[in-house]
């Protein structure tokens, strides 16, 4: 939809609602697909939507509320009854269905699965956390055993009508539920009638166990390029499926998880427009260690107030020097972070990843570093003023390949995310290091500079 039509159809169902008019306002969204039905009802004010969501039936309120954000999700079930929430949790897919419950107080969720009719579908899913395979998979999903002929299950799929999340694939299970095949729709359709399902299953079915950390789920389906991937238990069982679309929902989520992270930002559900106080919870603890290291980089510079007061010129570089390695590290930094959530280095690469930042940064510092230490030479009519400025910048790059490379490695070893204090902390180490080397340096050339 472009902008202009979701304004348009926001305003008709504020004005049908206005006045009462309920049923146009129904109507109005229905028109639409649930992930644009739920841009709408997102523009509508918490009065408004308390009006509209009990007018809509039940495969409309699940649709829409599988397509909103937990958040928002939650403040559109308090109008909800429980009778109609366990009518709509039924309509929902079962994955979907325990993501909504997990977030319900006890209470709540112990009334709704009393009144489910498919609540045996549901309550597996609750025990699993929600970052992981469990928690992402879905118990929708079709069955066969390998002795079923091919036009047995053909036939059984037409009495089921593919009411399922997982189209693509039919999976084999033994007696115990073991998993030990699967079938694509395509080779089902073209096989011979009278064959067994065992005679056309791949017995070579590639599946994740239930604890698998959601990062990884989405690194293997990608890898290989999975519609679907099933999940088995410690007994080789299979318990669910996940899905394509619940992993982009993951490769989404994980990158915005970085995105903050290297910016200092700890709560990745953090907009714009998110409540004062939210934002402050968010951002002012990042704000504080950042602040912190600041003054112990000030500190270090203080330590060097008489070789400033001789040489005032000496501080007009300090942000230079410090703003190049800052940059350098944050650079690799991001690099790091990128290829670890890609799978892309393992620990044993540490010293040969440093060995090769630390070589990158030379070379960068030569090349950055001669260009500024050339013009400042010339500005200040002082070669040795240009000189020092080279080697600082120099040494500087060194430290951020260095330094920029070990912190993102280290976190990840000890099992905390890369990006989590990565940026922070390198660029503090890197302003530390650079004026160390710039001001030590001056220190040494003192009589060539006065």
């Amino acid at each position: 939809m472009t902008e202009p039509t979701t304004d348009l159809i926001i305003e008709r169902i504020k004005t049908a609602l206005e006045t009462q008019r309920i049923e146009d306002a129904v109507d109005i969204l229905l028109e639409l697909r649930p992930v644009d039905q739920a841009e709408v009802f997102n523009s509508l004010s918490e009065s408004e939507k308390d009006l509209l969501l009990p007018a809509l039936d039940i495969s409309t309120t699940a649709d829409l509320l599988e397509e909103l954000e937990d958040e928002d999700v939650l403040e559109a079930v308090e109008s909800l009854s429980t009778e109609l929430l366990a009518d709509v949790l039924d309509e929902m897919e079962p994955d979907e269905a325990a993501d909504l419950l997990g977030d319900l107080p006890p209470e709540t969720v112990s009334e709704a699965l009393a009144q489910m009719e498919d609540a045996d579908e549901v309550i597996p899913l609750l025990g699993y956390p929600d970052e992981t395979a469990g928690g992402l998979m879905t118990t929708s999903y079709i069955a066969l055993r390998k002795h079923t002929r091919v036009q047995q299950a053909i036939s059984f799929l037409r009495e089921i009508h593919l009411d399922i999340e997982v189209p693509y694939y039919l999976y084999v299970v033994d007696r115990d539920k073991k998993l030990i095949g699967v079938v694509g729709f395509r080779e089902l359709v073209l096989a011979d009638p009278d064959l067994t399902i065992e005679q056309i299953m791949d017995p070579e079915v590639m599946s994740i166990s239930v604890g698998v950390d959601q990062e990884d789920v989405a690194r293997v389906m990608t890898r290989y390029d999975l519609a679907a991937i099933p999940v088995i238990d410690t007994q080789q069982r299979l318990v669910g499926v996940i899905t394509h679309d619940d992993i982009m929902d993951v490769v989404e989520d994980e990158a915005t998880e970085d995105i903050y992270r290297l910016a200092s930002v700890s709560d990745t559900d953090l907009y714009p427009e998110s409540p004062v106080i939210d934002q402050l919870k968010g951002r002012l603890p990042w704000l504080y260690l950042n602040m912190v290291l600041a003054l112990f980089a000030s500190w270090v510079i203080s330590q060097y107030e008489d070789v400033i007061a001789q040489v005032a010129i000496l501080a007009a570089f300090l942000s230079v020097i410090a703003g190049l390695g800052g940059n350098s590290a944050s650079q690799i930094v991001a690099m790091l972070v990128r290829s670890l959530a890609l799978g892309k280095v393992e620990g044993k690469d540490v010293l040969r990843i440093a060995a090769r930042q630390v070589w990158v940064g030379l070379l960068q510092g030569l090349g950055v570093g001669i260009l500024i230490g050339i013009g400042v030479a010339i500005w200040q009519s002082n070669p040795y003023m240009g000189l020092i400025v080279i080697l600082a910048i120099i040494g500087n790059m060194i430290v951020a390949g260095f330094i920029g490379t070990l912190i993102p490695l280290t976190l990840n070893a000890f099992g905390m995310d890369p990006a989590v204090a990565s940026t922070v902390v390198v660029t503090a180490i890197t302003d530390v290091f650079g004026f160390l080397i710039y001001l030590s340096l001056a220190v040494l050339a003192l009589p060539y500079l006065t």
